[in-house]
Order: structure tokens, then sequence, then C-alpha cells
């Protein structure tokens, strides 16, 4: 049965309407999307000239429930993808937990969930994408055949090679709801071991385990969260209210979600960054109206305060030191990862954080990867091997001394000394060459020749580290 939800005549009007756009832009001027939501966190230089034109590019297009796909234009958030796909017992393989993350942005620019141990990362459930090159053609890359170079180099390109307009992507089934176990650590070392044990095994102490992540909350308080299907709808919890489901984690050994709750469980209270705002003062919760707690309206408040510093200027007022922002998630092998969260803790003052372990795809459209290989060109992920992202998210008090920005960079070469990287997503400080080595340099400039060869996008460094 195929679904269509927009269809594909107008997908086509909004695609003509991109096209003409396009070609309204005087030669030699930089091309931009004029978008209206980001999840980026990285201040970005003013662009001067008209953007393109992506209205009409925000849905699904159909959805095949007899081949387990759907069709989705590029600026479909996951909120409005999830919605059109849990009515016939589907998801995406991967779902990234913020509920206004575009499928075209988890593509470019990577996303990561709880069900990446088991399916990877985004764009590995990618079958084919049209994309709109930096020359102005639109192409549909595929693992084989004449574009499968930009199909494997477009995730973590950031837009800087072209911009995908329709996706075609792989549907899992779902069951109605997840249950939980939240298992506890008092070391480092055995959750990390732990971790390498339920990412391989997909299992944990005979009880079958289709969805992992973890929080730590201290070196000796740390825990990880098994989520498993079910059809029992019995006893269900509900973090939309009073409660914040990170809190839960340290209280409940055992939980159920909808599969529609589990998967956005972390949005509500932006993982737990919506303290920042009040938003778990229990006497402001009252008042804050529950479609309001979310992760992009506090995207937006941030927004608020990097344009017009109210809480800088306030703290400055009060003789508190300024504030650096610490917003990244990294890669680490398993291997290295409670070494790395020991210095983490050791060094930077900001808890909780979040755990998400990653192994790419056994199996899927770009086919098996060789164990070993690296088949995505611009982001360095070993198949057969198990990753651990941890994600945190803050400021932290700048130290006598230090500047703006120190805190990030010491960030970063930590991240190389346990053999990890991070996402791009947010600030980014390394020198070109360090870059270049560590983010596909050796095959980017062939990308970048073949796809946008007068250079109307941006390049890669210049977008991420140069914030342009």
């Amino acid at each position: 049965m195929i679904s269509l939800v927009r269809g594909a005549q107008a997908h086509r009007i909004a695609v003509d309407r991109l096209l003409a756009s396009y070609r309204a832009i005087p030669a030699g001027q930089r091309v931009r999307l004029a978008k209206r939501t980001s999840n980026l966190f990285r201040d970005r230089a003013v662009g001067t000239t008209t953007g393109l034109d992506v209205s009409g590019l925000d849905g699904v297009i159909s959805v095949d429930t007899k081949a387990r796909t759907a069709d989705v234009q590029a600026m479909c958030t996951y909120e409005t993808l999830v919605a059109a796909t849990l009515p016939y017992g589907l998801m995406p393989t991967v779902v990234p937990q913020l509920k206004t993350i575009t499928l075209g942005g988890a593509v470019t620019g990577l996303g990561i969930e709880s069900a990446s141990f088991r399916n990877g990362l985004p764009h590995e459930a990618v079958v084919e994408l049209d994309i709109l090159t930096g020359d102005g053609s639109l192409v549909t890359a595929r693992p084989e055949g004449e574009h499968s170079d930009l199909y494997f180099g477009f995730p973590n390109s950031y837009g800087t090679l072209g911009y995908a307009t329709r996706l075609r992507i792989e549907l899992e089934p779902v069951k109605p709801a997840v249950a939980l176990r939240h298992v506890r650590f008092g070391d480092l070392d055995e959750l990390a071991a732990a971790i390498g044990t339920v990412s391989t095994s997909r299992e944990w102490e005979g009880t079958e385990v289709d969805f992992l992540d973890g929080v730590v909350f201290s070196a000796t308080e740390a825990y990880l969260t098994l989520g498993t299907w079910t059809d029992d709808l019995t006893d269900l919890s509900d973090y939309t209210g009073q409660h914040t489901f990170y809190r839960s984690i340290q209280y409940r050994s055992i939980d159920k979600l909808t599969i529609h709750d589990y998967l956005w469980r972390w949005d509500s209270d932006w993982f737990w960054c919506s303290a920042a705002f009040g938003a778990q003062n229990p006497k402001v919760r009252k008042y804050w109206p529950a479609k309001y707690r979310r992760s992009d309206v506090f995207h937006k408040l941030v927004g608020l305060e990097t344009k017009y510093g109210f809480v800088a200027k306030l703290d400055s007022w009060r003789g508190k030191p300024a504030r650096e922002r610490v917003i990244q998630d990294v890669e680490l092998p398993v291997t290295r990862t409670a070494d790395f969260l020991r210095w983490y803790l050791d060094h930077v003052p900001m808890t909780p954080v979040w755990l998400c372990p990653l192994r790419l795809r056994v199996s899927g459209p770009a086919g098996t990867p060789e164990p070993g290989s690296q088949p995505w060109t611009l982001y360095p992920l070993r198949a057969g091997e198990t990753y651990v992202n941890a994600g945190f998210w803050g400021t932290v008090a700048i130290e006598p001394g230090r500047a703006d920005g120190d805190k990030n960079r010491e960030i970063e070469a930590a991240v190389a000394q346990f053999d990890g990287h991070k996402s791009l997503y947010s600030d980014a400080f390394y020198d070109e060459a360090t870059f270049w080595a560590a983010y596909g340099g050796e095959n980017y400039p062939a990308l970048k020749q073949r796809y946008d060869g007068d250079g109307r996008l941006l390049d890669l460094y210049a977008k991420v580290v140069g914030r342009r």
C-alpha cells in the first residue's frame, strides 16, 4: 500500500520554485538556504544575498507500507515525519531526539539516537536522494551509479556540496510501547564494558535490547537505559507534564512509554537544558504551557540571549565571570570512553552527560561495509567498531586569564587524544590542517570540484569553523 501524504505534484512545484530561486541569484554570488529555523549552535555571519526558496519542501511525499520506505522532502521535521509513519506502524530507523531536526539536516549534518547501536546513523537508511548541487544541477544520488561519490560524500557536508530536496528512506516496524530498564553503574569502566556488551549482543541479562542510551551524573553515578519493544500498554508514564524524564532515571529502575512518547522523551526539557530557563522549577513549570516546553522554544530563547545578552549583562552587573558556551557531541571508541569521561569530569564542570552508542549498520541500502572500512567519505567511523557519542550542553565560567573558546579548544584536544572526533553542528576551533586531516580532506576537493566547481557554496571549513 502506498499512502500519499503530500503528493508528487506538490513536490514538483516546490522543486521548480527552488530551482527558479537558484537561477535568480546572480552569477558569482554565494548561494544559501532561506531557512527560518535551525538546530545549529554556532554564530554565523549575516547573509546579504537572497536565500533559496525552500517553501513547500517540508512534508512527506508518500509512505510505501509494503516496501517500508518513505519519500520525504528535506525540510520535513522528524516530528512531521513520525506523525506520518506511526499510523502505519512504521518509523524511521533512527529518530534524532529533537522534534524540529529535519531529515535533510540529519543526513547532511548527521543525527543519532538510541537505535544507533543497531541501525547506525540516519543517512545509512537513505535509499536515494535528490540533491540540488552547487552548480545548479538536480541529481539523484544512490549507492551505485553516476553519483555514488556524492551519495557517500553528502553526510557531514553541511550543505557545502548541495542541498537535498527529496530522500527515500527505509522504515522499520514498531510496537505500541517501549519498556525501559535503568541500570545504575558506580564505575565508568564497568559502564563502558556494559555498553560494549549490549551493543554487540543486543541483550542484557537474557532480555533483548532494542534501544540503548545512558546518562552520566558523576564518576560514581551513571545509568544505561535499555529499551525493549512491548505490546503492553498498562502503567504508562508521561513526562510532558510536571515530571522530567532524566530525573526519573535516578529513582525508577523500570518504566514504560508509548512509542510516540519514547521518541520525544528528551524534547520536552531539551534533555535537561530547560533548567537554565527555570522550566524545571515546580512553581514555574506549573504555569509554563506544555506546548511551549519543547526544544525549538528553548532554542529560540538561547538565540535571544545570544543576540541581546540579557543574562550576560546581568551577570556582569553582579560581578560574576563571563561564561563560555560548551555545546558538543563527540564520538569515542567504546574502549576509550571511560578514560575520556574521567578527563571530562575532572576538567569540565558541567553535568549530566548523555551517552549514545553507535555502530555502522551491518547491512542497508549501501550494502555491507568491510570490517575496518570507512564508507562515509567525510566522517571517520570504522565498520565493525562500537563508538559512544557523549553529549554535553551548557555554559561554563571563563577562568581568570583565559579567553572565550579556550575550554572548547581544550575539549577538542582531549577528544583527539582519546581517538575521538566531534560533530560539527556547534562551535569548532580547529586549524585548517587538523580539520581536514580529521574530516575527509583527501576526498573533499574532488567532490567540491565536481559538484560546486564555481564555489557558489562555502567550503566545509569556512562554514563550520569560519562560521560564515
